[in-house]
């Protein structure tokens, strides 16, 4: 029998001792029976488990088999089995038809997905869409059904102590629904993604629980728990989930037949206020963000904006730093113009800024090192606005793109990462992808390679 839990009211009259405070008794049935259970049980049945999977098979498979014989696992003779990586997770279905999103960690590297419902169906899924920019992933459950959904609701609209609900999967222990208030909004120093824009929040959330839902007091999906501070792996009470807008933004791709999500472009490197910068150009606080370059031709220079303005606002959305302006910004999107309003001389001027995506000013012309060298398992392209938009570089930058470094390969091995740039090697200057697929064609012993890493370019010398 289910035992109802008493709402007591604590008034606390400043200056009056602990004693003397006054508790009320519940006048009536309503206030007695006072649950989130309404909101749970709407909200709960479109809240889903997921799980990935992905089969590596072993390269040593004799050596395997020869440990498990001597040393106890297995039984003798028994055949070499393949590695099986896993990873389990929660999603929200958003759309009737099957469309889940999740974190995109969740299902990273994953080539099986499943998903399981409340009521214990399981489904196969196929990931629509994958944006690891935002952390979040669009999947689609295979199989004729209509799934119980829950609908997106304002982020935008909430404030900080609102109550709201996590519900997810943690630790695998099955769906749990855990209960806290809005600590903070727009934390933007998490550094999980690159549009970093947080909801924070001291329910409960807990391994497992990445890719559910956070749900306001009117049971609508307000963000996406995605991260936890803490030093034990538990949860310390500080969460961070992605807000409905962004979520909105990757779904709405998804459901439009897109691969990857369309962004658009400012064309600008920017940079945050210090307290400085702010006292030069007449601020009375550090905010905004400062304009440290403008791409030529690029939507900012068409605008108006000129180096050294301060972004104040975005579509009159104040913005502190380069990351709240980057998520208010792609939440514009890629057709026709938003204001952009700029303090330059000590004066405020709003400017109509073009929406469009990054272009890309020549191919990208992708190779796959293969020949036997440092960088052997990467794919590099030729670097453009839109490379540059994509992983988070300066247009401007020389080189040659890494797009991608294959898992277990001899570069990753060495510590080459997604995002180099790779500036020339044995002295020579790489300008274009064909350029290293040829340098790397040599077949030297040695190589010496120069490369930029977040800004800053050095030189390292590696054997074959």
């Amino acid at each position: 029998m289910r035992r109802p839990v008493l709402v007591l009211a604590i008034l606390a009259a400043i200056g009056m001792p602990a004693a003397a405070q006054t508790r009320v008794t519940p006048e009536n049935r309503a206030q007695v029976q006072l649950s989130f259970a309404g909101i749970a049980k709407q909200a709960s049945p479109a809240v889903v488990n997921v799980y990935g999977a992905r089969v590596e098979q072993r390269a040593n498979a004799g050596m395997d088999d020869f440990f498990r014989r001597y040393f106890g696992d297995g039984q003798p003779g028994a055949m070499p089995q393949d590695r099986v990586q896993r990873s389990l997770g929660s999603g929200v279905i958003v759309d009737a038809s099957g469309l889940v999103v999740t974190n995109n960690h969740v299902i990273e590297n994953m080539t099986e997905v499943k998903v399981a419902l409340t009521d214990r169906r399981e489904f196969e899924a196929e990931i629509v869409l994958r944006d690891p920019r935002t952390d979040l992933a669009v999947l689609r459950l295979k199989g004729a059904a209509s799934f119980p959904t829950l609908a997106l609701g304002d982020s935008e609209a909430l404030e900080v102590g609102d109550l709201v609900l996590a519900i997810g999967n943690p630790f695998g222990v099955g769906q749990t629904v855990t209960q806290g208030i809005v600590s903070a909004l727009a934390r933007t120093q998490v550094g999980v993604t690159d549009y970093q824009f947080f909801i924070q929040t001291d329910a409960a959330i807990n391994p497992g629980n990445s890719g559910g839902a956070l749900v306001d007091m009117s049971g609508r999906l307000v963000g996406i728990n995605t991260a936890i501070f803490s030093r034990s792996g538990g949860s310390h009470g500080i969460g961070f989930a992605i807000p409905a807008s962004m979520v909105r933004t990757v779904v709405d791709s998804a459901r439009g037949g897109g691969k990857t999500v369309r962004r658009p472009w400012l064309g600008a490197r920017l940079q945050a206020v210090n307290p400085e910068i702010a006292e030069s150009v007449g601020l009375d606080r550090p905010t905004g963000v400062l304009v440290a370059g403008v791409v030529e031709k690029g939507p900012a220079e068409e605008a108006g904006i000129r180096r050294g303005d301060v972004i104040l606002e975005v579509d009159g959305r104040e913005v502190d730093d380069p990351e709240s302006f980057g998520y208010r910004f792609a939440l514009k999107g890629v057709e026709g113009r938003t204001a952009v309003t700029v303090m330059r001389g000590g004066k405020r001027n709003a400017l109509q800024v073009r929406l469009i995506t990054a272009p890309e000013t020549r191919p990208r012309d992708p190779v796959r090192i293969r020949a036997r060298s440092p960088l052997a398992g990467v794919t590099a392209v030729n670097m453009s606005p839109a490379v540059a938009e994509e992983m988070s570089l300066d247009v401007g930058t020389e080189g040659v793109v890494l797009q991608e470094v294959e898992r277990g390969s001899v570069a990753a091995r060495v510590g080459f990462q997604p995002g180099d740039l790779i500036l020339a090697i044995n002295g020579e200057r790489i300008a274009a992808s064909r350029d290293l697929e040829r340098a790397m064609r040599d077949g030297r012993g040695v190589w010496e390679i120069t490369l930029n890493r977040g800004g800053r370019v050095f030189t390292t010398v590696l054997g074959g």
